[in-house]
């Protein structure tokens, strides 16, 4: 997460400050079941992976897909089937949905890659209704009625995850071991170069880099973390069903990833926990919950053009703490 701040050696005292939020962001996650119901923060986690994953596609290589939802309920099912039917460890069946999620990835990446723009969000989205309609068919999914009592069982053996507290801290695990990878990955040469192919395409081409290769390779990525927060959301709702690959799951983390500001690596997580605070809340009201995202989305769009976050790192406070919002 650190690696999103740009400091100088002047902007010292402000690492601390940083440094500070990010000690204190940790130790509110490690405390959070003990003040809040801890499935909720395990949704709010698995979608924040989710989000993170997207934005790794859309704000560093500049792709927008509408059909993201393959991936994490694609996960969601191979890992339900796997833990269910075949009795492996939720560990192995963890790997087992990422494994699917990235061969999803690289077919529909391969297909996918070779147009732009509106055309490339098109074919994601029809080929995400493909599998939609998949699933809907085949017998392992159980069609409508989705894979049910999907047992959590024991992390190697030992750790129950039917514990609610060791079911969190596994899924924090995760979430945290995923956000890194994705810092890493943003920060690596291979970073560097989706970002340049995000800004000029052409000039890229130009200097000798496979365009084509780069932008398979990130969408695989993207892919492979989308599965691994759907392979985990089956475990801890113990169920996966067809909501997981519907194309309202890839238009929400559209919304999560808008929302919290494309870009940032903070921005989605802030945007997952909104938008799932929100559903929860409505959840027990009157209010249409697809009616009052809309209209979240709508002033997102006018009021916030780089996200809560993003505009927060664009603010003066922000540039006085010493971020800054590269896109």
């Amino acid at each position: 997460m650190a690696g999103l701040i740009s400091l100088s050696s002047k902007e010292r005292p402000k690492l601390s400050v940083q440094k500070l939020l990010l000690i204190l962001g940790l130790v509110g996650l490690i405390w959070a079941p003990f003040f809040i119901y801890p499935i909720f923060v395990m949704k709010v986690l698995c979608f924040a992976l989710f989000a993170c994953a997207f934005n790794l596609l859309l704000g560093y290589a500049g792709l927008l897909s509408f059909g993201h939802a393959t991936f994490f309920g694609g996960a969601a099912y191979f890992t339900a089937h796997a833990v269910k039917e075949w009795g492996v460890p939720p560990e192995l069946g963890i790997l087992i949905g990422v494994a699917g999620a990235s061969l999803l990835g690289l077919v529909m990446g391969f297909v996918a890659i070779r147009r732009q723009g509106i055309y490339f969000a098109m074919i994601t989205l029809a080929l995400s209704y493909m599998f939609y309609f998949f699933c809907l068919q085949a017998a392992f999914t159980h069609g409508e009625d989705g894979i049910q009592s999907v047992p959590r069982g024991y992390l190697l053996g030992v750790l129950d995850l039917n514990n609610s507290f060791n079911m969190y801290y596994f899924v924090l695990a995760i979430f945290l071991i995923g956000v890194l990878i994705i810092w890493r990955f943003i920060n690596s040469p291979f970073g560097m170069i989706l970002k340049s192919i995000r800004e000029n395409e052409q000039r890229a081409i130009s200097l000798g880099y496979s365009v084509a290769h780069y932008k398979l390779g990130a969408f695989v990525m993207s892919a492979a973390l989308a599965g691994l927060a759907g392979a985990v959301k089956a475990l801890v709702f113990q169920f996966a069903t067809l909501t997981d690959v519907a194309w309202q799951m890839s238009g929400e983390v559209i919304l999560m990833t808008l929302l919290g500001g494309i870009g940032t690596l903070i921005g989605p997580i802030f945007g997952a926990g909104f938008v799932a605070t929100l559903e929860n809340y409505l959840a027990t009201s009157e209010f249409p919950v697809t009616i009052i995202t809309g209209i979240v989305f709508m002033v997102c769009v006018l009021l916030f053009r780089r996200g809560v976050v993003g505009e927060f790192y664009a603010s003066r406070l922000g540039r006085k703490l010493g971020f800054e919002y590269r896109r």
